[in-house]
This record gives structure tokens, sequence and C-alpha cells, in this order.
């Protein structure tokens, strides 16, 4: 939790050497899975949206100890029974995964509705204010963002504004979204769970919610699916550059993670670790897979695992497209005859 000195909004990278090795190998012997309940800031330093009627809580962030990324932040956002929290204004993206409830948000002066499953997404820019519909149960979602990335560039101005200090100063106000890319706002901001489809993948059975392949929807750094693995089944063995966070909806599972480490000859070459790790979670876990790891999910429980996953899109543009597969996902076979004669959903 928050220990009252300050917030850590991104972290700096030192050493005395010209080396990170003793850096990266202490981020790859910390806990990659926070438990359910975990909280690592309790948002007590000043977090401008919350109000007597919400909370947030953070459980994954660039402040934690031990440190594992600040390439993805996770919090919580919940919301009392007809209540809301406080408008505010920051400059980058938050993609929200509603997880219990039905609400709506107010961007910019307009209005968005949601439920559970939805996807939401604020702009980039954006004064927002979240809502609870109901009277009587609450609202929960959790928050995937970039929002080092944005710091790391400069683009720090959030918060909620006071009366502005020497206006005389300013010319009269101008639309700040003449600075957006062309079409931004006739982009969607919510994805409805009915708007997604399953598809079995090399990866399995997955529902892509946001990727670079919708360039309908309003985001630009955050990719989000849901998975699905069959009890007994496993997902796919694969290797891709970002890291992840991985939330578990419901079910219980394991994951594999073979570490992958550079030789740096002739060539650079990547070391693929023999043996791997083991890490066991279940509903309310959040597991991280750090970048660079070859990983493998089972569900080892009676009832499917279910999860969301989430990466930043920025590494994708770095030029870290590629998803390698050593090995497809496979189900036990009476799952697989089930799945095949069962109707599409």
């Amino acid at each position: 939790m928050s220990d009252g000195e300050g917030r850590v909004f991104l972290r700096g990278i030192t050493s005395e050497h010209y080396s990170l090795s003793e850096f990266r190998r202490r981020q790859h012997e910390a806990d990659r899975v926070r438990r359910a309940g975990t909280v690592t800031d309790d948002a007590s330093v000043a977090h401008s949206g919350d109000s007597a009627e919400s909370r947030s809580w953070w459980i994954l962030g660039p402040g934690d100890e031990p440190f594992l990324t600040q390439s993805l932040q996770v919090h919580f956002v919940e919301l009392f029974p007809g209540g809301s929290n406080h408008g505010h204004g920051h400059q980058n993206e938050a993609c929200f995964y509603i997880l219990a409830g039905k609400g709506y948000e107010i961007h910019d002066g307009k209005r968005y509705d949601w439920e559970k499953d939805d996807f939401v997404v604020v702009h980039t820019d954006s004064v927002h204010r979240h809502f609870n519909a109901s009277k009587s149960e609450r609202a929960l979602a959790i928050v995937i963002k970039a929002k080092a990335a944005w710091m790391y560039l400069g683009l720090i101005q959030q918060g909620r504004s006071g009366p502005l200090e020497h206006p005389e100063r300013y010319e009269p106000a101008r639309d700040w979204s003449v600075l957006w890319t062309p079409g931004a706002t006739d982009k969607k901001k919510v994805v409805r769970r009915a708007e997604t489809r399953w598809e079995d993948t090399r990866d399995g059975r997955v529902r892509i919610v946001s990727s670079p392949a919708r360039a309908d929807l309003r985001t630009n750094s955050i990719d989000l699916y849901e998975q699905e693995v069959a009890p007994g089944a496993r997902s796919a063995k694969h290797w891709h550059m970002s890291d992840e966070v991985v939330y578990v909806l419901s079910g219980r599972g394991s994951s594999l993670h073979w570490d992958v480490t550079a030789e740096i000859g002739e060539r650079y070459q990547a070391r693929v670790a023999k043996e791997p790790t083991r890490w066991t979670f279940g509903p309310g876990d959040l597991l991280y897979v750090p970048q660079n790891t070859v990983h493998q999910h089972f569900a080892d429980g009676t009832e499917p695992l279910r999860f969301i996953v989430g990466q930043n899109r920025l590494f994708k543009l770095l030029g870290y497209d590629s998803v390698v597969y050593l090995e497809d996902a496979a189900e036990p076979a009476r799952v697989a005859t089930a799945r095949a004669t069962a109707p599409s959903r």
C-alpha cells in the first residue's frame, strides 16, 4: 500500500555498469501471481477520481516492490450502488473491462452505456466520470492501461483542475481535439460482448475484443482477448516479445514459463530455458507473464478456465508483431468431440 510519500508514475532504470542483467534477474525472480484481494496501492495518494461513492485500488504498477513492469498497469474501480466517482482527466488512455454491474460513462459531455463483460475505452485527453446505474448492486471494472508510456513521453497533464493560474497570460480556450489523429472521434468507445465472437485458433478458444485489426475501436495502446480452456486442456505453447497480464475470471489453472535469454555474439540469438517455472492461480488472481517469455496455460480444475489477457500494443508498433507457436493448443478427445457437436455461441 502507499507509504504516504508519493506515487511512482514511471520508474527509472539505472546501473553502475553497462549491463542490466542484475536488474532483469531480480524481476524474473519475483512472484508472478498477484492473489485476489492484493492491494499494492490503496489510492490514498492523490487519486483525483475517487469519491465517497467509489473506490480504486491497484494490483500491478511501476511503484510495486518487487517491481515487475511499467509496460502495463492494472487497477480496479468499484462504484457503490447508485454512485459515481469524480470527473477527472488525463492524457493517457484507460481500458475498462466490466466485471460486474451496469452503468454508464460521461466522456467530454457524451454518454456511453455499459454492462458486465463490455469493454470500455477512456480515450486520450478525456474528461470522464463513471456512474453505477443500479440502486442495489455494485459495479466493478478492471482497468488495464499503458500509462507509463505517456509519462515517459512527457504527457503528464492530468487530474482535476482548479481555477487557471494567471488566466490573463493565456488566449481563450481552444479545442484540444485538433491535435488528435483525423477520424479519432468517429471510432467506437464500447465493445459489447454480443459484438464479438468465439474463435478456435492455434492458441485455443478465444474471443478477441481489442486488436490492431479492429480499426474501428478507439484505443491505440491495449490489446485484449478472453480465452476459455476446457478442463484437462491447455493453450498453445507460444512466445512473443510483449509482456502481458492474465486476469482469471473463473476456474483454476497453472502456467508454465520458459524464460528466454539473449546470446549476443556474431548474431543476436535467443536461448530458451530447458526447464519452466510453474505458477498456479484461481478466480480473481492476476498472472504476470514477463517480456520475451515462452508460456503455456493449463486448466487444472473440473470447470473451464476463463481469463482475459491484456497486452501493450506498443510492442507491435516497435516491430515485435510475431507470435511463435512451439506447440498448438490441445484438448482431451471427449472435450473436442463435444465442442464440435455443440451449437456455436
